[in-house]
């Protein structure tokens, strides 16, 4: 028997929400009608330790024969580092070279960590997650980010 991807998925989200937790608490909470900037982060954090949890315990043993819930074999660094680099990517670029470049960047990059993903299909997906930022941070939510250089 193994432990199941479930059992660490959870305690990722428990770490990352009780991190969220603590640092939202170096802010101002407020009260529920005038919310503080730490109001909002709290609250995700709380959600998302208490969801941790729940996924945790929901994890149990798995046999090894069960593709779906059971840890792999070997790493995935492929995947792992094309996700950090797609956010890094994101991170210095953004800044210089817009959110649209930025963006599409950052997805690309990190959708080749799939074995199966052909040049076509993350550009695809790159560009529809694109728009899909563009509209809503910049024109609905009006984020200050340039689109282009």
């Amino acid at each position: 028997m193994m432990r199941r991807v479930d059992t660490w998925a959870g305690a990722l989200c428990l770490g990352i929400g009780l991190l969220t937790l603590w640092q939202a608490n170096l802010y101002s909470m407020g009260t529920l009608g005038a919310m503080g900037p730490g109001f909002y982060p709290a609250i995700l954090g709380a959600m998302l330790a208490v969801v941790g949890v729940l996924i945790a315990a929901n994890g149990g043993e798995a046999a090894e024969e069960d593709p779906l819930h059971a840890m792999p074999k070997g790493a995935e660094w492929r995947g792992r580092l094309c996700i950090v680099a797609g956010i890094a990517l994101f991170i210095l670029c953004a800044g210089r070279l817009g959110m649209v470049i930025a963006t599409f960047g950052c997805v690309f990059v990190a959708a080749l960590g799939d074995r199966q993903a052909t040049w076509r299909g993350s550009a695809t997906l790159a560009a529809g997650i694109t728009v899909f930022g563009a509209v809503l941070f910049h024109v609905l939510l009006g984020v200050s980010l340039p689109l282009w250089p």
